[in-house]
């Protein structure tokens, strides 16, 4: 039976116990770290490890966007969001574009540092 690497348990553990509202911030912080890694490997010209990444970015992408609840008015407008991301990350992928990869974080980091924000001012409220 092979041991677990504990680094991996760990994040598994954190996953699997987290609340919907850290679930959300680690999805933005995968999303953050997958397209960071798709910029250093377009700059080292992997192609292949790039485009594996920036795939891996879109899925989180995707899965932001279809846990949308929409009975909220902001809903629709993170729904046209995530879907401008998602195109400008298959575009990054094609072109093997870092700019637009930089746009897309820029775009992600602010959505994340709302969202922590947000929870903070939830936290409070209870």
């Amino acid at each position: 039976m092979a041991m677990q690497n504990p680094y991996n348990q760990y994040k598994e553990n954190n996953i699997m116990t987290a609340s919907p509202e850290n679930l959300t911030l680690l999805l933005y912080n995968g999303a953050l770290k997958f397209i960071n890694q798709g910029k250093i490997f377009i700059e080292q010209k992997n192609v292949q490890k790039s485009h594996e990444v920036i795939l891996r970015a879109q899925d989180i992408i995707q899965e932001l966007n279809i846990t949308l609840d929409m009975k909220y008015d902001i809903s629709q407008n993170l729904r046209t969001l995530y879907i401008y991301i998602n195109e400008r990350l298959i575009e990054a992928n094609i072109q093997k574009n870092q700019a637009i990869l930089d746009e897309v974080a820029g775009m992600v980091t602010e959505l994340r540092d709302t969202w922590k924000e947000a929870m903070v001012v939830a936290k409070r409220g209870r």
